[in-house]
This record gives structure tokens, C-alpha cells and sequence, in this order.
């Protein structure tokens, strides 16, 4: 399954159900951008046991302000549309496939 992008307007249906991995970011943003391979393999590799999705900060405001992320990239975990998990900054891939299978 691919790293999809959503927006405020799909936030909520897109993390209602199972485990969902949100990627805040931004363009101009170094570190997004070191981030984004590390998600499309993981997505690679875990295939239907989670979603991992993409949202711009710059574009929809609205759900970063709603989760308070302050910088970014900012990857929220949700289970059933929990937040149940948060990271802050590049994490490696590993971390990031142990803190799905948490969930």
C-alpha cells in the first residue's frame, strides 16, 4: 500500500478505522523530506496492517492545530481513530514499524 495524501476534509475518515499512521509536514521542511523514503518502505513492508497517510501542514491548518503539533514531521499513530501514539522528528524505520504493531 503507498503513503496517500489527505486533508482536513478526509482526516477523520481516513483514521477511523485500524491502525493509521499520520505524517505531518511540509514541503520546505529538510527533515520531511529524509522522512518520506523511511515511510514508503515501511508502507511497503506492512502492507494492509496499517495505513500510513500524509498531511500537509501548510494546506490544512486545521488538523495540526486540532493534534497541537508545534514542529514537524509530527507522526501520529491512531487505533480506530485514537490517538494512541506520537513521534516527533525523523524516526528510524524500525521504531516506526514497532510503534504500529503497539497499536
Amino acid at each position: 500500500m503507498s503513503v496517500k495524501q489527505i486533508s482536513d476534509a478526509t482526516f477523520n475518515n481516513e483514521i477511523e478505522a485500524g491502525n493509521v499512521l499520520v505524517d505531518f509536514w511540509a514541503p520546505w521542511c529538510g527533515p520531511c523530506k529524509i522522512i518520506a523514503p523511511i515511510l514508503d518502505e515501511l508502507s511497503a513492508e506492512i502492507g494492509d496492517a496499517a495505513k500510513i497517510v500524509k498531511i500537509n501542514v501548510d494546506d490544512n491548518p486545521e488538523s495540526a492545530s486540532k493534534y497541537n503539533v508545534m514542529s514537524i514531521p509530527t507522526l501520529l499513530v491512531f487505533k480506530d481513530g485514537q490517538l494512541v501514539d506520537q513521534l516527533v522528528g525523523v524516526q528510524p524505520k524500525e521504531k516506526l514499524k514497532a510503534v504500529i504493531e503497539k497499536a
